[in-house]
């Protein structure tokens, strides 16, 4: 991350299982922003089609095409574009964030912590492996959801030289005040950008609060949804990263052998 981008986190209220329509509604709003200048878009987990997990197998049939135009998409618009879908995996899927640069596959991540209380581990396979990628807005860490309740995965990523963590979310209510806490403990424990979408208003019998997050490595909030399909949007410059580590030097007093 070299220069200041400008980063959207686009929230919408998935429609169940309708690939279709969520489509629709994500290509009409990545023309929008990237007409406004965006340069990184992080979509909501599972932003095709939602958990319907009585279809999933099949609606994931149709995530390569999906990838392929997003990569599509993001070569015309000039984006940097990261949001999961199902990946077909046997008789489960696993949940993909995809990261489509300007055209390219930088990378994907399967999520690897599942939410038993949601039933996602009778579902879904577990990945195994971090992501970080080097993408034309800079590097990139990928988390979903959950993830952001284990501190360890965000550090890992911090450590390897992520200057943005993107986290794609379907986090429902009541627990909005735990999404806007370890959203803002991520980005101040590691003094980076985070920018974490989540999806808003009723899907299914859930009902989904919104407020995506756009935090700065201070932990300040530089941008943040309602409750209603909105696209929260700030720019991200690279120099707070390194004055605040400067001031703070969290890396530089790590005691790792110790822990």
């Amino acid at each position: 991350m070299q220069k200041s981008i400008k980063a959207t986190a686009l929230q919408f209220n998935i429609a169940l299982g309708d690939i279709d329509k969520n489509l629709a509604y994500v290509t009409d709003k990545l023309r929008q922003l990237a007409r406004d200048g965006v340069e990184l878009v992080v979509l909501p987990e599972m932003w095709s089609c939602g958990f319907d997990y009585r279809q999933l197998n099949q609606l994931a049939l149709r995530t390569p095409a999906l990838v392929e135009r997003m990569l599509e998409l993001s070569a015309e618009l000039a984006l940097t574009v990261v949001g999961s879908l199902p990946e077909p995996h046997g008789d489960k899927v696993y949940n993909t964030a995809y990261i489509a640069d300007r055209g390219r596959l930088a990378g994907s991540y399967r999520k690897m912590h599942l939410f038993g209380l949601m039933n996602e581990d009778r579902h879904l396979d577990r990945g195994d492996a971090v992501c970080l990628v080097d993408t034309s807005v800079g590097k990139l860490g990928v988390m979903i959801c959950y993830d952001i309740r284990f501190p360890e995965l965000a550090r890992r990523l911090a450590v390897d030289g992520a200057a943005i963590i993107v986290i794609s979310g379907e986090w429902p209510k009541p627990r909005e005040e735990h999404w806007r806490t370890l959203i803002r403990a991520r980005a101040i424990e590691n003094q980076l950008f985070v920018v974490a979408t989540n999806t808003c208003g009723l899907i299914g019998k859930l009902d989904f609060f919104g407020s995506s997050l756009i935090v700065n490595p201070k932990g300040e909030l530089l941008a943040e949804g309602g409750y209603d399909n909105c696209e929260p949007t700030a720019l991200l410059d690279p120099a707070e990263i390194t004055s605040w580590r400067a001031s703070i030097n969290c890396f530089q007093d790590r005691r790792p052998e110790c822990y």
